[in-house]
């Protein structure tokens, strides 16, 4: 499965507004399958930015989210508005052809900087 930026940071929107509660979660997101949101939050799980727990079982890969880390909430509150992760992802593109998380944590902040005239 290939990996969407955009739904790394529709999970870590919707595991925001999870309770904290010491469990695990369903969460959907509107125009993806429950198999890309389990496959994207295992990826958000392994980049750091989310916990989750691995439910999978002989019936199907199950991936469920627990809560936000701190490297988490940095990375949402820096790419939360439209405005500054399109032009974080399209900075991206145009000079590196890909978009990775790595990248997008140089280039938020860049962007930030930009629009507010530092």
């Amino acid at each position: 499965m290939k990996r969407d930026m955009d739904l790394i940071r529709a999970v870590l929107i919707e595991v925001e507004k999870l309770p904290y509660d010491g469990g695990f979660h369903d969460i959907s997101v509107h125009g993806y399958s429950g198999e890309e949101i389990t496959y994207h939050v295992r990826l958000a799980n392994e980049a750091g930015l989310i916990e989750a727990i691995n439910l999978t079982t002989v019936d199907g890969i199950c991936w469920r989210p627990l809560r936000l880390t701190y490297e988490g909430h940095e990375f949402l509150d820096a790419a939360r508005s439209d405005t500054v992760w399109e032009k974080a992802k399209k900075m991206l593109l145009s000079a590196t052809g890909v978009i990775t998380i790595e990248g997008l944590k140089a280039a938020l902040p860049q962007i930030v900087r930009k629009l507010l005239g530092a």
